[in-house]
């Protein structure tokens, strides 16, 4: 696995060099941004696993990016621990009264700052329902939406999501880029619904290779489409060189022969309530992997979707 990706944020770049090499000398990924604009830009791409946020800065301020940050479903579990001058009491007070989850004096004691991010890490890691590699929202999110969108009788879509022969492709290249896909996978998403946009659209990770969209019926389509589009623009980069001339690996499968696997594609199963209503989140599940499977059949043709239109 991939090790966490810390972003830290400062506009006073020796203080920034300070905490990024301490914090790889932990064995840390590091991100850096200067000021809150390009820091907003750099969560949205890469969704660190932690910002370390300093307050005053040009453009916009921490408390601009916190909110900024927080008020976004899809970033929203990303923790935050600001920085702040030790004579400034008030925006300690006013940052945990918005939610930070902690903060530390500038300027810092290394041995505090990496205490303090190792810290907020575990915590978050076990009080919150994410995937720990996407941030991404979990099955219990996942499960407590559809119960309620049942419950109420709203009608809605649910799109499962898989990557076709991703096993082949971790054992091939390994963890490292395996989680690398998972993390572009995640972006794709992230970044089709804001495109189109689909205001009020939910994405989880259910785990592994597995994703799942709850979106509205009149989305599903131009949805799909859009995110089908962008995996498979960006799919082939995620190949060393010779494999993408080639068009495929040569790995095992899972009986153990050697065989030849084409460039990961996406295959998605659809779920409307346009033409029949559902009961309990095991039936829409049920359907899903069903359409899913479907959508599978055609994997040697690349990503496909297909939409359950039975009534």
């Amino acid at each position: 696995m991939e090790p966490k990706r810390i972003l830290v944020v400062d506009d006073d770049e020796n203080l920034a060099r300070l905490a990024i090499d301490n914090l790889n000398a932990e064995g840390f990924q590091t991100l850096y941004a200067k000021d809150g604009i390009e820091a907003m830009e750099v969560i949205i791409r890469e969704i660190p696993d932690l910002v370390l946020l300093d307050i005053s800065m040009p453009r916009k301020d921490g408390y601009e990016v916190f909110k900024d940050i927080k008020s976004d479903v899809f970033l929203s579990n990303i923790p935050v621990i600001m920085m702040t001058a030790k004579s400034k009491l008030q925006e300690k007070v006013f940052g945990l009264d918005l939610g930070v989850d902690d903060y530390i004096t500038k300027p810092y004691n290394i041995e505090e700052l990496i205490a303090r991010v190792k810290m907020i890490l575990k915590r978050t890691s076990t009080h919150i329902d994410a995937n720990p590699l996407t941030k991404l929202p979990g099955n219990s999110s996942i499960e407590n939406l559809i119960n309620e969108r049942i419950a109420t009788q709203a009608g809605f879509a649910v799109l499962y999501i898989d990557i076709n022969d991703f096993k082949p492709f971790n054992d091939y290249y390994g963890f490292a880029r395996g989680d690398k896909v998972i993390r572009s996978t995640a972006r794709i998403l992230l970044e089709s619904i804001r495109e189109l946009p689909c205001e009020g659209d939910f994405i989880g990770h259910i785990g592994g290779d597995d994703f799942i969209i709850v979106t509205k019926p009149e989305h599903v389509e131009p949805l799909c489409s859009l995110i089908i589009r962008k995996f498979d623009t960006v799919s082939p980069s995620l190949y060393d060189e010779a494999d993408r001339k080639r068009g495929h690996i040569m790995t095992k499968d899972r009986q153990g022969a050697v065989k030849s696997f084409p460039v990961i594609s996406l295959s998605i199963g659809a779920v409307t309530t346009l033409h029949r209503r559902f009961s309990s989140m095991g039936e829409v599940a049920k359907v899903g992997s069903e359409m899913k499977g479907y959508a599978k059949q055609f994997k040697e043709q690349g990503s496909k979707f297909l939409v359950d239109k039975r009534c």
